[in-house]
C-alpha cells in the first residue's frame, strides 16, 4: 500500500463485550482496503479511554455494555472529538432510545444481527451531522405504544416520506430527487414537519418523531 493510499484508510475502534463478535469484526476490517482495526474495548469506560488515546476515525459501539450503554459512551467520545463517526449497534430499540440517538451526534444506528456488508458500507459512508437508521430498527421502534400522547401531530403521507428520508440521513437534494419533487418543495415539507413537531433542526425532528412513534420503515414513494 502506498503512502497516498494509506491516508485513505479509516481507522476503526470496536467497543463490544462479546469477544467473538469483536474479534470477527476486527478481522473483517483488516481484510478491507479502506478500513482497518485500530483496537478493541470490552466496556464503555475502556472504549472511551481507548478512543481518547487513539482518536480513531470511526467507532463501532454496542448499545448494551457491562458498565453502561453505547449512547452514553458515544457522548463522551464526541465531547472529546466531535469529528469521530460513531455507529451504534442494538437489537431492541425503543422510541426513546431512537429519539436520543438522533440528538447524540452518532452517525449510524444499526441492528446487532444485521449483515456485515451493511455495517461495512455504513462505516465507509458515515458522515458527521447525519444519522442513518436501519429500516428494521425503525419498524421495531415505531410500533404503536399505549403511552403515545393523544395529541400526536398529524403528518401527511408526503411529510411522513420526507421524515423517513431525513431519518436515513439524506439531505434535501437527495430527498427531492428520490421523491421526484423540486428542492424548494422538499424544503417546504421539511419546514412543515419542523413546525408540526415543534423542532428547530432536522435531527431534533427525527428525535421527536421517534419518541412519538411517527417513524416508519416505508420510505418509498
Amino acid at each position: 500500500m502506498t503512502e497516498e493510499n494509506a491516508r485513505d484508510v479509516a481507522r476503526v475502534v470496536v467497543v463490544d463485550d462479546h469477544t467473538t463478535f469483536a474479534e470477527l469484526l476486527s478481522d473483517a476490517l483488516d481484510r478491507q482496503e479502506d478500513l482497518e482495526n485500530a483496537g478493541i474495548a470490552g466496556s464503555a469506560k475502556d472504549g472511551v479511554e481507548l478512543c481518547r488515546s487513539l482518536e480513531p476515525d470511526v467507532v463501532v459501539m454496542d448499545y448494551h455494555l457491562p458498565d453502561g450503554n453505547g449512547l452514553d459512551a458515544a457522548e463522551q467520545i464526541l465531547a472529546h472529538n466531535p469529528l469521530t463517526r460513531v455507529i451504534v449497534l442494538t437489537g431492541d430499540p425503543s422510541p426513546e432510545i431512537l429519539g436520543r440517538a438522533a440528538i447524540t451526534g452518532i452517525c449510524g444506528f444499526l441492528p446487532k444481527d444485521g449483515s456485515l456488508a451493511t455495517l461495512l458500507d455504513t462505516l465507509r459512508h458515515a458522515r458527521t451531522g447525519s444519522l442513518v437508521i436501519h429500516p428494521s430498527l425503525l419498524a421495531i421502534a415505531s410500533r404503536p405504544s399505549a403511552t403515545q400522547p393523544a395529541d400526536t401531530p398529524s403528518l401527511t403521507e408526503r411529510e411522513r416520506q420526507v421524515l423517513g428520508l431525513m431519518a436515513a440521513g439524506h439531505d434535501v437534494r437527495a430527498n427531492a430527487k428520490h421523491l421526484g419533487i423540486t428542492e424548494n418543495t422538499c424544503r417546504g415539507y421539511v419546514k412543515s414537519i419542523l413546525a408540526k413537531l415543534d423542532a428547530h433542526t432536522q435531527l431534533e425532528a427525527v428525535a421527536v418523531a421517534g419518541r412519538l412513534g411517527l417513524l416508519t420503515a416505508d420510505r418509498d414513494g
